[in-house]
């Protein structure tokens, strides 16, 4: 079976909701597709878990800069940061400061948008939405 149709099974069996812990649970036997798609070891998964709740913190602290009136992350992770093992974070005032970097920042939020939009087109509500993206994308290739 696929992993799409496992997925489908577990959804169907628990009231048409598709819930991790039943994912996990699932996979817990090794003749399902999932089961590759989980770290069984655990003191593995211990650490990777760890450098996700490091990602989090991380994540969640923000800080103010001059002419803003809202907080903003204080540290953003460019994708060449993530190549390689462990991955990095740059101060947000340090990545606006560079050219290059806040260029990289620049084409990655293009490309979160195009993301956002696949997501959510089919909600005509965002429309409006979607159209001031597109031309922040059309001014950014210019």
């Amino acid at each position: 079976m696929s992993v799409e149709k496992e997925l489908e099974t577990i959804r169907k069996a628990n009231g048409g909701i598709l819930r991790t812990v039943d994912v996990v649970e699932f996979a817990t036997d090794p003749e399902t597709e999932l089961h590759g798609h989980f770290e069984w070891d655990d003191g593995k998964a211990a650490y990777r878990h760890r450098l996700w709740q490091a990602r989090m913190v991380i994540r969640v602290m923000y800080t103010h800069i001059a002419g803003h009136d809202e907080a903003i992350q204080a540290y953003v992770s460019l994708r060449k940061d993530r190549e390689g093992p462990g991955g990095g974070y740059r101060p947000i005032v340090s990545v606006l400061k560079n050219d290059k970097m806040r260029a990289a920042l620049l084409a990655e939020a293009c490309e979160d948008m195009l993301v956002f939009e696949r997501k959510y087109a089919i909600l005509q509500e965002l429309k409006p939405i979607f159209e001031a993206m597109k031309r922040a994308r059309r001014r950014k290739k210019k």
